[in-house]
Order: C-alpha cells, then structure tokens, then sequence
C-alpha cells in the first residue's frame, strides 16, 4: 500500500559568524527515511556550512533562485538558478557560499546511511553520527588518543 505524505514544514534558522540558513527539512517532516531532502535560504554574505565531504553519503544540490559559489576542492565554481551538482562521498571537500547582494535559496539531497562520518579539511576536524545510537560528535584530528587508552 503506498502512503502519501502532505506536510507543513517548519522552518528553522542557524547562524554562527559567517555561517547562516534558513531551512526546511521536508522529507523529515514527511516521514521520509532512505532520502533527505531540505529547503535551504543563504542571506547575502553568509555561507551554509564550513568545508566538508562526507564518507557515507552522497549529497546533490539544485539551485532555485539567486547566485552563489560552490567551493569545491581549491577550486570555485559559480551557482545559479538552474544548476544541479551531486557530490559522491568522499573527497574533495565542498561548501555553498552566498556572495551576492540577494538571498540564495536551493534544494539539498542526500541519502540518509548510517553511521556516517564528516570530515572537515580545513580546520582538521571529524564528526561522527548515527542518530539511532544517540551519538552526534565533532572532534579535533589532532586530538586522537591511543587506541587503548583508558582501557585495562
């Protein structure tokens, strides 16, 4: 039997120094489960989220309105209404940045595997998630420990 799934979204807002969205997580609030899919709105001179690559999932993005950057490795790529990239797991590490003088607003996909680790390059660190063991966690690389230590 199929289900369908008409829901009201709520939004939510994050903002941290350069870092701010609006968002809209909405096969979350459809009761979705192998795929996310969310609602992003960058405001000018803002970007989503610091340099990352993912080693689980893949992700995609498709630009509905405005202008952005898309880091990519070393590299920069511009972004606009239309445009459509899909980010295996793995490296290189990938950020949105708005840059333009009006809000940025695009759809994010990715699939939903668990656990699932991130990796942020430029500022060494490593995240570990899987939500069904309540474990979300960000470290530093640089403060890694003796496999044993701790242990008797």
């Amino acid at each position: 039997m199929n289900k369908t799934s008409l829901v009201q979204c709520e939004e939510q807002a994050q903002e941290h120094g350069g870092f701010a969205f609006r968002r809209k997580r909405l096969a979350a609030a459809a009761g979705g489960k192998g795929i996310g899919l969310s609602w992003f709105e960058l405001s000018p001179g803002k970007k989503a989220f610091p340099m990352h690559f993912h080693l689980a999932n893949a992700e995609a993005v498709f630009i509905l309105e405005g202008e952005g950057i898309l880091r990519l490795g070393e590299e920069e790529h511009p972004l606009r209404a239309g445009d459509y990239v899909a980010f295996s797991p793995g490296p290189p590490g990938h950020q949105i940045a708005n840059r333009s003088d009006a809000p940025l607003r695009y759809l994010a996909i990715s699939t939903m595997r668990e656990p699932e680790v991130a990796v942020y390059p430029e500022s060494k660190k490593v995240g570990v998630l899987a939500r069904g063991h309540g474990i979300m966690s960000v470290h530093r690389r640089d403060d890694a420990v003796d496999y044993y230590e701790g242990e008797e």
